[in-house]
Order: C-alpha cells, then structure tokens, then sequence
C-alpha cells in the first residue's frame, strides 16, 4: 500500500511542477531551427534524388517514418506490458492532460507515468512487443527513400531503450539518437535526461560529415544539435504522411518472426477505451466458457461456445482417417498457436486425446479438460513415454515445442517421426482481437485465460493428408521436414530453422523453463 501510495503522490507532484512550467513559459515548445544555414525543401522532391546512395540521411522517427502523429499507444503498450493494467489505466486518464500541454510535456507525461519504478535490468518491451507495433506504423514511402541512403542516423525524442531495438534490429539503421532515462537503484525514476548527442561516431568519417541530408515534419521542432550538421533539411508535411501506405511484410528488412506482449490491438486512445470497458466482461465471459468446456459433453459445448462468440472452423473430418481395429493409436502432429490447440482438436473429434507437453504449468495441468503427459526433454525417455501412450490411444504432438503467433513454423523435433508407421498432420490457426493468447515471459497459466477474454476468438483445424513415419523408409529428420513444409503450405506459413531455444532467448533472455507455478526462471 506504501508503495502505490508513493507512486500516484509522486506523479501528483510531478504533474503539478509541468503545469507551472508550461504557463511560466508558453513559447517553450515552439518550433525552432538550429541551422540557419541549412536548404530547408518539401520532402517529395527528395524521392527523386539519384544520389541518396552516397549521403548520409539523418531522419526524424517520429516526424519522417511513421505514418501515426500520436505517440501515445507505444507508451500505453509500455505502461501495460512492463507495468501493470492498473498503470496502464493512470495514463490513459491523464491523456487529455497530455494533449493539453503539448507535445515535449506530454512526452514527459507519458515518460514519468509509464517507467516510474520500471526495473532496468527487466525491461524488456523495447525488444519484444515494441517492434511490432512500429513496423506496421511504417510509411511505405519514407521506407524506400531510407533503403536508397548510404548510411541512416535514426533520431527520436523518446527514449533510447523503446526505439534502439526496432530501427537497428529490423531497419538495419546504423546510428540511433534518442533520449536516456535516468536511473536510481537499477529502476527507472521516469525522467529524461537532455538529448542524447552522439556525433563522434557518425562524424569520423569527414565525407560522411560533409554530406547529411535531414528528414524531419513541418510541426516538429529542429532544435537537435544533429541537424544543425545538414546540409539540406527536408521537411515532411501531415498531408504527405496521410498519403503513405503500410510497409508490406515481405518487404521488412529482418522478418517479425517473434514478439511477445498481451495486446494484440493497436492502443489508439479509442482502442484502449474499448478495452477498459471490455476487461470486466472478458473476464466473465471467460470464466463461463472455461465452466461449459470443463463440465459439459462435447454435443453441448461445441454450439454454446459459438454462441458465446468463439468460432471453430473444421474441414476434412477425421472419420474419413481413423482407422477401425488398430492396435496402436493414431498420432496427429500440428504446428503449435496456443496452448489451447489439442482442446480444440479434441473438441474437431468430439472424443478426448491424449496431449504431449514439455513445460506447461501445473495449474493449466489441472484444469485441463483432456489428459496431459508431461515429457523431461530426455530422448529415450520421452520416446518411451509416448510409445506407451500411444498403445493406450491417440496422441497429439506439437513437434515446435513453443507456441509461435506470426505466419512462421518453427523447427520440428524428429522425435514424433520415429515413433508411428502413419502420422496425420494438422494444421490449425487462430485469430484474435484484442489479447494474445500466448507469452514469452509472463504467466504460462493465464494463457488460456486472455485468449478466451477475446470478444470473439476463431480457430480453425485443418486434417491433411496421412504421412508414413520413419520406420517406413525416410529419417526421421526428413520425415519431420517434410510435415512441416505441407503443414506451412497448408497454412501458408513460411519454414524455419529457429527453435524454442531462439525464441525464449530473443524474447525473455531465458530458455523458456517453466517450474510449477507457471513462472518463468
């Protein structure tokens, strides 16, 4: 209680010290330029620019590549994703005192309400869930005129630790500008320090000194010590902005392949309303349809699920597959979304399956409506786990070994290949509106429970063709690859060499172990 109590004096007075600040000095935000000596120009003209291949551009993040003015929804994914709901409500209530005091105090708004008491060491947003988010707000325009440039000097107002990530990781850009959060104890206090001024790397080079081209928007101001180094300065208008299209997937310099975080929608101050107003009967209505799938047989459930709002799409029905007297059980192999994905398969078969699972915590075990086998990642030993399970009945695997949400299927594990004459692969997807049903690095055990807070989630299961397994003819390795590849063109999903192990260490700097409580260590 001392704590909060704390935090909400402290943003108090801080707000109070801002709004002073603001009415002492009413002229503090407006636009300046630093170069007087600088060829101020209207940025369609730099398009045509044959040259851009030997300059160096230094551009505006938030004025010259995204399309969005507003900086609010990348803190209010900050202020949910590293804080809290609870955080995130607080500035959600001060955003109309952030649009009242203008751009640089509402940055400072914002700043203080979404690190204060942050853990430095533990941030690991700007990474995960960051990305995302910038790369679908990239115009499309302003793109291919920083791919054409020689070298690119990103320069932003916000902090370093949000942007750095996502302009060198992603847009391959050389140098980043941005602005340093101080720190007290390991935890952020949710102060700036002064613009971040880092020239000596960029200008050791004197060609590169003498030929910088600055990129930046009619409304903000120039006032960098960076530009006052541009030779020209192209200035980017909010009707040019309005004009550009979304940067297509295929064209991002380093694919999205990975991304953590519970917010599946953009936070626009409408969006993140709408939540607000949504989580209370999200949350009801999750418990009742975990209720009716724990409880009810599977003739009930299916139409009452879909009434409740949550779709399930099956095509090739299994009949047509299962074998009648076999010995052993059928083995159905399936890339892996949610962990909710043999649920929904055994509710496809209107019949309980056995699942594999490698790190699921026991409070999912418990509550889960089919019987779960729990496997040690030791060869021999799993491999004779699921041999016995699959005499006892059918099995389903899910060979990527973590879940993964963008058009990708990860590495699959052979092991499953050596294990059965025949294997059905089953592709399955699943699409949501407002929260991820997964994460990298919170609790495994509220997965469940944000995919079913979703207004209306859909999943669709797709039965393919039998598949011979290993003890046929082919390794168990090409056996593997070849279920994920139909599996990736039946989804039109593209293959990867990445595994569980990539994943964990790109999102949460762990290799994703579980221990009983669903917590990662």
């Amino acid at each position: 209680m001392f704590s909060k109590a704390f935090f909400f004096k402290t943003l108090v007075l801080f707000f109070f010290r801002l709004l002073l600040k603001q009415f002492r000095n009413p002229k503090g935000l407006h636009r300046s330029f630093s170069n007087a000596h600088a060829k101020f120009q209207k940025y369609p003209s730099l398009a045509h620019r044959v040259d851009l291949s030997d300059q160096t551009l230094a551009f505006s993040v938030e004025g010259a590549l995204l399309k969005s003015p507003s900086l609010f929804p990348y803190f209010m994914l900050v202020a949910f994703e590293a804080g809290s709901i609870i955080r995130a409500l607080v500035l959600f209530i001060f955003y109309p005192l952030i649009c009242f005091v203008g751009d640089e105090m509402g940055l400072k708004v914002m700043v203080m309400v979404s690190f204060f008491g942050i853990k430095e060491e533990s941030f690991k947003t700007g990474r995960a869930v960051l990305p995302k988010f910038f790369l679908e707000d990239v115009g499309l325009e302003s793109f291919e005129v920083l791919r054409k440039s020689g070298k690119r000097v990103g320069v932003s107002d916000m902090p370093q630790v949000m942007v750095e990530s996502f302009l060198r990781e992603y847009l391959e850009v050389e140098f980043v500008v941005g602005r340093d959060l101080k720190v007290c104890c390991g935890y952020f206090v949710g102060l700036m320090e002064k613009k971040k001024i880092v020239l000596d790397e960029i200008f050791e080079d004197e060609k590169v000194s003498s030929n910088i081209i600055g990129i930046s928007n009619f409304n903000k101001s120039l006032d960098h010590n960076l530009f006052s180094h541009c030779k020209e300065i192209y200035l980017v208008s909010e009707g040019d902005r309005r004009h550009w299209h979304d940067l297509p997937r295929d064209r991002y310099p380093q694919p999205l392949i990975f991304h953590d975080g519970r917010l599946a929608l953009r936070p626009t101050p409408a969006a993140t309303l709408a939540m607000f107003m949504w989580v209370p009967f999200g949350f009801t209505l999750a418990l009742i349809r975990t209720v009716i799938a724990l409880f009810l047989p599977y003739n009930l459930l299916i139409p009452i699920l879909m009434f409740s709002g949550l779709r399930v799409t099956i095509t090739n029905p299994v009949q047509d597959i299962t074998k009648p007297k076999a010995k052993k059980g059928l083995l159905y192999v399936c890339n892996h979304r949610t962990l909710l994905d043999p649920l929904y398969f055994s509710f496809s078969r209107k019949k309980p399956v056995t699942a594999v699972t490698y790190s699921l915590s026991r409070i999912s075990e418990f509550l889960a409506p089919i019987r779960t086998v729990r496997l040690n990642r030791d060869r021999n030993q799993d491999a004779a786990m699921m041999e016995k399970m699959l005499n006892q009945g059918d099995l389903i695997v899910c060979p990527e070994g973590t879940t993964c949400r963008e058009p990708y299927l990860l590495r699959f594990s052979p092991l499953f290949a050596e294990l059965s004459d025949e294997i059905v692969p089953v592709a399955m997807d699943t699409q949501v509106s407002m929260f991820y049903g997964t994460t990298a690095g919170g609790l495994k055990c509220l997965d469940p429970l944000f995919f079913l807070m979703n207004p209306s989630p859909s999943y669709t299961v797709r039965l393919l063709d039998k598949v011979y397994g290993a003890k046929a003819e082919k390794s168990g390795i090409d056996v593997a690859n070849y279920v994920q590849s139909e599996l990736g063109k039946a989804l039109g999903f593209e293959c990867t060499r990445l595994t569980r192990r990539d994943k964990y260490l790109i999102l949460a700097g762990n290799e994703g172990i579980t221990n009983s409580t669903g917590k990662r260590r």
